[in-house]
């Protein structure tokens, strides 16, 4: 993406829960003291600063330079870096990979395995979790609906994400010579922050898929995006997002 989408300070203010969810992910990763770890898609650094407090060596990367910038402020103690995950330029560097809540934003999944394959060592690992098969859908769904009620052009390649499902993409790390240790898709409900929750999670999250639309349609297009959601997605003062996730870990061979 040519211009920088992503507004850092409303990444974590707002949306914190991405790191907060992330955490049981470090555990996972288990990095051991000294290990050489690469965060890919740190955002604003703070799962990076979990795996720092650990005593791994710890690089975050990050394509957007917004989150990059924050990061370095909050930990200036950590190496940080503005890269872009389908051109890592690492060679056989790390014990591990790790990522929280990014892979599903490169529509090039076989073009980021290489990469995270050429970046480890021998026998280094790959720990990600990031949306998977029908994630988010009943928000997604709604808005292209409410696109084309508006009479709005959408286009498939307005839809920002990848989410597939284990049988679609563990055979996609074994090609890139992975051997999987494990992989799972579950439903994890996503309280969104404050009244305004989903709103502010369209703004953040879905701008591409409004690309050229002009802002009182899509302003209508949210509102009655909002309007028809409620019923399902609206419980106790709480707007709770579909999400489902894909959770994988494998070893380079």
């Amino acid at each position: 993406m040519s211009t920088d989408q992503w507004n850092a300070s409303l990444y974590d203010n707002k949306h914190s829960f991405v790191s907060q969810y992330g955490n049981d992910l470090v555990e996972l990763l288990a990095p051991n003291a000294e290990e050489r770890v690469l965060d890919l898609g740190c955002g604003t650094g703070d799962l990076t600063q979990r795996i720092h407090e650990l005593n791994a060596i710890v690089t975050g990367v990050d394509q957007s330079a917004n989150m990059i910038a924050e990061a370095k402020q909050k930990y200036p103690m950590i190496d940080f870096s503005v890269e872009d995950a389908l051109h890592l330029h690492y060679r056989n560097e790390f014990d591990a990979v790790f990522s929280n809540a990014t892979l599903h934003w490169i529509k090039e999944p076989e073009q980021v395995l290489r990469g995270i394959h050429q970046s480890l060592k021998a026998e280094g690992r790959f720990v990600a979790e990031f949306g998977g098969y029908g994630n988010v859908q009943h928000i997604t769904d709604e808005i292209i609906y409410q696109l084309k009620r508006h009479d709005v052009a959408y286009r498939e390649a307005q839809f920002p994400w990848y989410f597939p499902s284990v049988g679609e993409y563990t055979p996609l790390m074994e090609k890139a010579g992975f051997r999987v240790l494990f992989a799972q898709h579950f439903d994890r409900p996503t309280p969104l922050q404050g009244e305004d929750g989903l709103r502010n999670w369209i703004e953040m999250f879905g701008k591409t898929i409004f690309t050229d639309v002009a802002d009182d349609v899509k302003e209508s297009i949210i509102t009655e995006v909002l309007h028809h959601l409620k019923g399902k997605l609206y419980r106790d003062g709480t707007w709770i997002a579909d999400y489902k996730r894909l959770r994988v870990i494998g070893v380079k061979e």
